[in-house]
């Protein structure tokens, strides 16, 4: 069809069928019948002199790897140089987890039809589809966040929890906005909790206090000043900060210590009931022992959430089924979720963002030059932040996750974990805009 529409249009077209013509049928026989150009079986030892290759080879349900003549014309293909439109999905590649089957095609730009599928949005499937298009094909479906065939599957951005985001009201002061409470490591330690503050701060929390010990207490004062200060020491001192209600969600792990002191510390917090964010250190101090985390969380109602990377969730859910073995990136974060009882966000370039009632989004919107250090204990910070204004665990999480790409995208290389904050007020009010007029923003 696109050779025949293309040739009507006054372009030279050449088509190349794996298979044979005779033994189509369907809609496929049907195309081919009013095709009267010459078709090309087989695959040729060179391509035809072209200026862009379009692949229709396989579609986004492939369910085996590519060998044979279907292999040795997806390299060609790639060794050519030329460019590559990829129909559906590049060729080779799973559409459900964005998984390489054996080889596949390395797109320049992919056009879909109607909404994304998961392995346009997940890696290395996101890198190999070159620029997205997703086009209406009369189908009359309304295009949005939902991904295809995946009911409870979206694409992360403002469209799927704009509608939640914190907004102010002339009524509105430093105590409506909620107080975010980060925890420090000792002295020599507590830069990611600083960075986490900060961000929890540049987000819109009213207050965020950080509580440490002793010991790192000149060592944090030197460097915050509307951040507040706590000495903590031990479990028993941040249950004591904790009969302040007003501290209304809680951040632990970066640079916090591991081991049983953390593990104490994260017992108390989601005890008290209140919002929660864990990270590094605190996901790390229950390595093998997510069904006791799960328990603490349960038994608290906490409204949880973790910010693992993909090391991190190895540990914590080792002999407890939610490894990445042979499961695509959106079902192993949904698997931690729903054995977590929190909102599971598994980092990296392609983080997934999954809540136990078995929602996940992914998020395409961010840059590899996020990839430095500190970076996800702000996004810790961003999470926690807009918990404490009193998002939901999931639309926080989801929030979060895109106002950090989006902080990327807007510096670019050079990016350090310390611009991340103060990209925030360039962030937000782009964003604030967006949704007043109903138009989500986009960096790209």
């Amino acid at each position: 069809m696109a050779a025949r529409h293309l040739a009507k249009a006054g372009f030279a077209v050449e088509v190349i069928l794996l298979g044979h013509r005779d033994q189509l049928s369907g809609d496929a026989a049907g195309a081919a019948a009013a095709w009267a150009g010459r078709v090309r079986e087989g695959v040729p030892e060179t391509l035809p002199p072209c200026s862009l290759v379009i692949d229709a080879l396989f579609g986004a349900g492939l369910s085996r790897d590519l060998d044979g003549e279907a292999r040795a014309l997806v390299e060609r293909v790639n060794a050519s140089g030329l460019p590559v439109l990829a129909v559906d999905v590049p060729s080779g590649l799973d559409g459900d987890t964005g998984a390489v089957r054996g080889a596949a095609i390395r797109a320049t730009e992919t056009v879909t039809f109607v909404a994304f599928k998961p392995g346009h949005l997940l890696q290395p499937g996101r890198a190999l589809c070159g620029d997205l298009h997703c086009a209406e094909i009369g189908t009359g479906a309304a295009l949005s966040a939902g991904l295809a065939a995946c009911p409870a599957l979206f694409r992360n951005g403002p469209d799927l929890w704009g509608a939640a985001f914190p907004q102010l009201t002339g009524e509105s002061h430093k105590y409506t906005r909620g107080h975010a409470l980060v925890l420090s490591g000792p002295a020599w330690r507590t830069g990611a909790a600083r960075l986490a503050a900060r961000g929890a701060l540049r987000v819109g929390a009213g207050l965020v206090t950080v509580a440490s010990p002793a010991d790192a207490l000149p060592e944090n004062a030197a460097q915050l000043t509307a951040i507040m200060l706590r000495p903590c020491e031990s479990a028993d001192d941040l249950d004591d900060l904790l009969t302040d209600e007003r501290l209304n969600a809680v951040l632990l792990g970066p640079g916090l210590g591991s081991g049983e002191p953390a593990r104490e510390r994260v017992m108390v917090a989601a005890s008290a009931g209140r919002a929660l964010v864990l990270d590094a250190d605190a996901l790390t101090s229950f390595k093998g022992q997510a069904a006791t985390l799960a328990a603490h969380i349960r038994d608290g109602e906490a409204r949880a959430g973790l910010t693992p990377h993909a090391g991190e969730v190895a540990r914590l859910f080792a002999g407890a089924g939610a490894g990445g073995e042979g499961r695509g990136k959106a079902e192993q974060t949904r698997r931690a979720a729903a054995l977590s009882g929190a909102v599971v966000v598994l980092k990296g370039g392609d983080t997934v963002i999954a809540d136990p009632d078995g929602r996940v989004a992914i998020n395409d919107h961010a840059t590899p030059w996020l990839g430095t250090a500190g970076a996800g204990d702000v996004l810790g910070g961003l999470i926690a932040g807009l918990l404490a204004q009193g998002m939901a665990p999931f639309e926080a999480a989801c929030a979060g996750v895109w106002l950090h790409g989006d902080a990327g995208l807007r510096h670019g290389p050079g990016l350090i974990a310390e611009d991340i904050p103060e990209l925030m007020p360039q962030v937000l009010s782009a964003l604030l805009s967006g949704l007043s007029c109903g138009l989500p923003p986009r960096v790209r």
